[in-house]
């Protein structure tokens, strides 16, 4: 049963729901909606890359030794899209509708990438080697 896949999967589409709204909602000039749903956006997006680092990746690579392959590219890439999020956060403050756009354009496009690289690769792969413990993993999270 394909847990990894599935659960984190999930978690890209309620993320990429949030992303929308706030870009939505920022393009419409509607700050305060714009705040809010950039925040959930944020939060969430935030927390599922700290517990992918520091629980999901780690117990990957504890079990399969490899700690300079995938899982050090999304840690990258994490911090990348770490750096987006926070440029995002101080437009939006600004109310600087051009600015936040423009970076939410860039990010979306590392979000995809990114995703694409998990779903199709990494978490296929976590789903066979982390098998016997994805329950344990994924209700830490």
């Amino acid at each position: 049963m394909p847990h990894f896949s599935q659960t984190l999967a999930k978690q890209h589409e309620h993320c990429d729901t949030l992303f929308a709204a706030a870009e939505n909602a920022v393009a419409e000039g509607d700050w305060p909606r714009a705040q809010e749903q950039f925040q959930a956006f944020a939060r969430d997006t935030l927390h599922h890359f700290s517990q992918e680092d520091e629980v999901l990746f780690t117990a990957f690579e504890n079990r399969t030794g490899m700690k300079g392959g995938p899982t050090f590219v999304m840690r990258s890439e994490h911090e990348q899209m770490r750096d987006a999020i926070a440029a995002m956060e101080q437009a939006l403050q600004a109310r600087d509708g051009q600015r936040y756009l423009g970076l939410s354009e860039t990010l979306l496009m590392l979000m995809r990438q990114h995703n694409l690289k998990e779903e199709n690769i990494l978490y296929p792969m976590m789903d066979q080697a982390l098998a016997d413990e994805a329950d344990r993993l994924l209700s830490g999270m």
